[in-house]
């Protein structure tokens, strides 16, 4: 079964339908308790940095989350829990992430901000993550915040606005994505099969 941690940042509800047409079974979890059963842990969302740390903490989800990321469980992370795995924001000063990877998340300076629509990704590494997907794929991008990783490693695939900047990362079963693979047709719902079946 694949949780989706539900602490209500949005778009939930397209997340388990992309898993639900590709015959995954899917559930929302809203407490810590709830993730133990799980196989496959997924982490949405759309908002402020800042508050989405706040609903995690608020519903004691911060730990499980860390545990099972440093127990190399499967994880995927999407848009908002890119970046949340990362230490801070601009966004929200002071705000602790999940510090799960280092570095920090950044606002664009430029051009229109927030990034809406599609976009294309330049894959820098080999990954199952892209089994059927063809570098220069296009994906649907909503956001306003990229992330700064410091360690290059973790580095899967690249994107252009205005700025080079990471927007696939992954280290062992731990996988996080800045678009919506959910919005992102046949490109998206085959990068969400290739994570359940091959990450």
């Amino acid at each position: 079964m694949i949780a989706i941690v539900d602490y209500g940042a949005g778009n939930l509800r397209s997340v388990k339908k992309a898993f639900d047409f590709l015959g995954f079974e899917s559930q929302f979890v809203t407490a810590s308790t709830e993730i133990s059963g799980a196989e496959r842990l997924v982490l949405p969302g759309v908002g402020a940095f800042g508050a989405a740390m706040d609903k995690l903490t608020e519903r004691g989800l911060v730990g499980s989350i860390k545990r099972w990321v440093e127990e190399d469980k499967p994880f995927l992370g999407i848009c908002l829990g890119m970046q949340l795995l990362f230490e801070t924001s601009s966004e929200s000063p002071g705000v602790r992430g999940l510090s799960l990877f280092k570095g920090v998340c950044k606002r664009f300076e430029h051009d229109k901000v927030p990034q809406i629509g599609w976009n294309q990704i330049s894959m820098m590494q080999r990954s199952n993550l892209f089994m059927g997907i063809d570098d220069g794929s296009y994906f649907y991008f909503l956001h306003g915040y990229y992330i700064a990783p410091a360690e290059a490693d973790i580095i899967l695939a690249e994107t252009d606005y205005a700025l080079r900047y990471p927007s696939v990362v992954g280290r062992g079963r731990t996988y996080a994505v800045q678009f919506h693979p959910e919005k992102s047709g046949d490109n998206g719902l085959q990068l969400l099969k290739n994570w359940v079946e091959l990450c």
